[in-house]
């Protein structure tokens, strides 16, 4: 990275920073209405349109001038196609003020830098999509004569703004999602709404990703097929640059195209034939979501625990303290925390007659303990190697056993779902594996807290499921029976559904052993 001019962002840490900006971006206004040279009046009235409120005297404005001058960022010149009728006409429309290179320099780094500190990321699919036709679109603009320069020049130019526009967006939005991921706020159902939106928000972003990401690079390749060389060149054709006294800004103006593409194949085809970054993002996204539900599960955990960690400890200090005596102090340790005498007490030096018995054991040379003498109370004994353990077979058996539960976990979910709240009793018989999910959720809901409504309300462990259980208006007894025998216990209105209210997977009408609606 190229050093930057030290007094190129001076203006922003001095005194009288904000009259400095004021003044820069006076002139940035300016510049994007053509006029590119200021006096001072026409500064002070400039100020004013950038609101820029406070009176100002004309000799500290000429002072703000001059300073911006020395920090090289604006320039100033004697205006001599004037004509002054009095002297103090001369000294007030004499000077001319303009921005130098460092001074727009300096000016698109504020703006820039405000822009980023006020902009939230985005993952945006539709940028995906454009990306591709803009690809396509130069793909038929490649075959047809010379009078197309112009639109493959703009063609090019609307692809790069996409391409940044994704890049922008993807490290905006991943700064803040690590940034939720580490988080912990003081109100946990704030930070639970905004969590699960995010899951949310990740997992549609997800659909149909590895789909849009092959489209791009087949675009990108049928592009390359029509000569990506020839194809810059005609854009530069297109570009109509002006011509320059110094260099020729032709071969700036492609190297930065070359520059361009080779960071679009590198997010969706490679040269060197690496992972593309597209992928690198969808792993990302994956463990975001993974970490978020975890965070979920917790806020979850410390909603339904009656104590925490933190009250434990208080609670067996307070033990310790109450102790009569010092061996009721060792019997609460070794209850508390189970741990035993030292194993390696045994052990004596290889030499013991160097050490003399009088020796503190502080000032005792160490004795090497083995590392297996924890586990197995016995030192370390060397053998063969034993034989490496085939594991493939065992990974297949518990990849089929997590099909498997996820599968039996979504029937039963499917089973319990309700259009509507229904009394406890409608369920009728239900298989053991749908017998549990319910008792799980009721136990949830039982031991949640009734809101204004008298509603008690839980979700399952990932937070897709959530019930709403209400007391039974009367005293009726539910009896739920199951081919492992029966249950009976209030006859509770409840209603699960997906979490945030939306009704859950229609389940077919139940018929024999499945749930009576």
């Amino acid at each position: 990275m190229r050093r930057v001019p030290p007094e190129m962002f001076r203006f922003t840490t001095v005194e009288k920073s904000g009259l400095y900006g004021a003044v820069l971006d006076a002139f940035g206004v300016a510049s994007e209405h053509l006029e590119t040279a200021l006096g001072i009046d026409a500064v002070r009235e400039r100020l004013r349109a950038v609101g820029w409120l406070e009176a100002t005297e004309d000799a500290e404005l000429h002072e703000a001038l001059t300073k911006l001058v020395r920090w090289e960022l604006l320039d100033v010149v004697h205006n001599h196609a004037e004509n002054y009728r009095t002297a103090e006409e001369y000294e007030r429309r004499n000077l001319q003020y303009s921005l130098t290179r460092r001074g727009e320099a300096a000016l698109a780094g504020v703006r820039h830098a405000l822009e980023v500190l006020a902009a939230t990321g985005a993952l945006q699919s539709a940028v995906l999509e454009a990306i591709a036709d803009r690809l396509d679109e130069l793909y038929l603009l490649a075959a047809e004569p010379a009078g197309a320069d112009r639109r493959i020049f703009s063609t090019l130019r609307e692809l790069e703004g996409h391409l940044d526009a994704l890049l922008e967006n993807t490290k905006a939005f991943n700064g803040e999602l690590q940034r939720l991921v580490r988080a912990e706020g003081a109100d946990p159902a704030v930070f639970r709404e905004v969590k699960a939106a995010t899951v949310a928000y990740l997992q549609e972003f997800l659909v149909n990703l590895d789909r849009r990401g092959q489209a791009v690079a087949a675009a990108v390749a049928r592009v390359e097929e029509r000569g990506i060389a020839v194809l810059r060149e005609r854009a530069l054709r297109g570009a109509e640059l002006p011509p320059s006294p110094g260099d020729d800004p032709a071969a700036g103006w492609l190297e930065s195209r070359r520059a361009r593409w080779a960071g679009l194949r590198a997010w969706f085809l490679p040269v060197d034939g690496t992972r593309p970054r597209i992928e690198h993002l969808h792993d990302i996204a994956r463990r975001a979501i993974v970490s978020l539900l975890q965070v979920l599960e917790r806020i979850n955990e410390s909603r339904r625990r009656s104590s925490s960690a933190v009250q434990d400890f208080r609670e067996l200090a307070r033990w310790f303290a109450a102790a009569p005596a010092e061996r009721d102090l060792h019997r609460l340790w070794s209850a508390a925390f189970g741990l035993g005498p030292a194993r390696h007490a045994h052990l004596a030096h290889p030499d013991p007659e160097v050490i003399p018995p009088s020796q503190p054991w502080p000032d005792a040379p160490p004795v090497e303990v083995s590392a297996l003498l924890r586990s197995s109370a016995r030192t370390e004994r060397f053998t063969r190697t034993a034989r490496v353990r085939d594991t493939a077979r065992i990974r297949a058996e518990r990849a089929e056993r997590a099909r498997a539960e996820r599968a039996e976990i979504a029937r039963a979910w499917r089973s319990l779902a309700t259009e509507g709240p229904v009394r406890l009793s409608s369920f009728g018989t239900l298989d053991p594996v749908v017998f549990e999910r319910l008792l799980d959720l009721l136990g949830r809901a039982l031991s949640a807290r009734p809101d204004s409504g008298g509603l008690r309300r839980a979700t399952t462990g990932d937070g897709r499921v959530e019930i709403a259980l209400s007391p039974p208006p009367d005293g009726r007894t539910a009896v739920l029976r199951t081919t492992r025998g029966s249950l009976s216990g209030p006859d509770y209105v409840v209603r699960v559904t997906a979490a945030g209210g939306t009704a859950a997977v229609p389940a077919p009408r139940a018929t024999g052993t499945g749930v009576a609606r």
